[in-house]
């Protein structure tokens, strides 16, 4: 009966033995591969490229000086006339020049200013706005728009808050041919990676996306945009 009961004892010992030593190997198993999936490269793609600006703000200023208030919008209004047919005869339509009420300014209404008497009492800058998507013509006839100068239009100096942006709206269009590229280029980075470290690029462990930034080429072709993004992936390493 003792003797019975010592072998049962035995076999329940050795397969709880033998079931931890199988269970061990498994957690061993399953703590290499798990430290396996945990090599990864992190590596960046780049994707540039040049494209038109299809849209241009292009924004006409000149000024006037008179004593007598009246007059000085009389000649606003004339020189406004001369602007409006020059861009349109250019082959721009109506609807995409806006003329601004004018600027005012009466320097004997000014609070602080020079105690010398100003030579003009009233001053004024008006201001029209070219918006197109003809980027070409406004670029051709920027400089013949000086010729109005001969007939008394006074104008204004570009300064930066008044200088003609060109503006490109297809972002949407390209970016998954721009997203797919820096990807991609990610990825032939990524293989090189594997390749030197005598490792097998797995899959992907995370992915993201930078933003887009638009700029011009350099400041002497501002309708020529250049457009970047920078796509980071992380992949899994395998021996």
């Amino acid at each position: 009966m003792e003797n019975r009961k010592s072998s049962g004892n035995f076999i329940l010992g050795f397969f709880i033995f033998l079931g931890l030593s199988v269970l061990g190997y498994l957690l061993g198993e399953s703590a290499i591969r798990f430290k396996e999936y945990e090599r990864t490269v992190k590596v960046k793609g780049l994707s540039e490229k040049e494209y038109p600006a299809d849209i241009v703000l292009w924004p006409i200023q000149f000024t006037e000086a008179s004593n007598d208030l009246a007059a000085m919008y009389s000649s606003l209004e004339q020189s406004n006339k001369k602007i409006q047919t020059f861009l349109e005869e250019s082959g721009f339509e109506s609807g995409e020049i806006t003329i601004s009420p004018p600027s005012i300014n009466d320097k004997l209404a000014e609070r602080y200013g020079s105690t010398q008497k100003a030579k003009f009492r009233y001053t004024a800058i008006q201001t029209i706005t070219v918006y197109s998507n003809k980027v070409q013509t406004v670029r051709k006839i920027r400089n013949k728009l000086a010729g109005l100068g001969k007939q008394g239009i006074a104008f204004k100096e570009a300064g930066y808050q008044n200088s003609t942006e060109y503006i490109f709206t297809q972002l949407n269009a390209v970016k998954p041919e721009m997203v797919e590229e820096a990807t991609t280029k990610a990825r032939e980075v990524a293989e090189k990676f594997a390749k030197d470290s005598k490792s097998s690029l797995g899959k992907i462990k995370r992915a993201t996306q930078g933003q887009f930034s638009i700029s011009a080429r350099d400041k002497n072709n501002p309708h020529i945009k250049k457009v970047r993004v920078v796509t980071t992936v992380e992949y899994y390493l395998s021996d």
